[in-house]
């Protein structure tokens, strides 16, 4: 065997084991929680177990961010996101366990317990959000054009939905996607099960099997990625889940 042909070998098996750490679980059934689509093929999994190859972090101010146990911990003092690096095509749904913790640390805050999806950035080549390196300070995503919830957000006292449309300045928010009520508030130490979902023109957010938002958009946004946002907060996710969506 050649010198090129052997260099050649050792790459394609470095891919493979690349993309064996995304393997799907495929015997995972997860339940449709919506008659109009039922759950098809997991597409990416991450358990985890081999840090933070999947993911890309962009801190405000230096933290904590590691995959550790099974699970990811993020541990900061200001603004946090955290992307999944694979392009999402949907439809999709994704899905994961949070759990905000407090229990005396420095950064423990029942708080901002965030996330965009169907995420792109119309500045960069091709709309690619990875693109542009930001500084972890909340304005620096306001462009994004992304489907938004702030889950407990202004120190736990309110829960929103935006569609955002890539201005620096107006991020639209309806009066029927701004809740207050403690039921849509983080309660800290308790693990929560987090669904979205990009279905074509629906788009939904699920907590604990119970739908909060949803939201027919004319013209959706139906590629992009997935982060985590929070600020000044100690969370743990596990069991990260993007499965394929089918209309019924």
């Amino acid at each position: 065997m050649s010198a090129r042909a052997l260099l050649s070998l050792v790459f394609a098996v470095l891919a493979g084991c690349a993309a064996a750490e995304l393997m799907p679980d495929h015997d995972r059934q997860i339940p449709s929680l919506d008659p109009r689509y039922h759950v098809g093929p997991v597409l990416f999994s991450d358990d985890f177990s081999k840090g933070l190859d999947n993911w890309l972090v962009e801190l405000e101010q230096p933290g904590r961010v590691e995959a550790r146990d099974g699970k990811l911990i993020i541990d900061v003092p200001a603004g946090c996101t955290v992307w999944f690096k694979p392009e999402l095509d949907g439809p999709v749904l994704i899905e994961y366990e949070a759990t905000v913790i407090q229990a005396g640390g420095p950064n423990d805050r029942a708080s901002d317990l965030n996330c965009f999806w169907m995420a792109r950035d119309p500045r960069a080549p091709g709309g690619d959000v990875l693109a542009i390196r930001r500084s972890g300070k909340f304005a620096d995503y306001h462009q994004l054009l992304t489907y938004y919830v702030g889950l407990g957000g202004n120190s736990n006292t309110t829960t929103r939905f935006r569609r955002y449309i890539g201005s620096p300045t107006t991020r639209p928010l309806l009066p029927e996607h701004d809740l207050s009520d403690r039921q849509y508030l983080i309660t800290p130490n308790q693990k929560q099960n987090i669904r979205l979902v990009a279905c074509g023109r629906l788009i939904q957010y699920w907590r604990d099997d119970r739908k909060i938002f949803e939201f027919t958009d004319p013209e959706p946004y139906t590629t992009g990625r997935f982060a985590l946002r929070t600020v000044s907060n100690h969370m743990t996710i596990e069991k990260f889940t993007v499965c394929r969506l089918r209309r019924s």
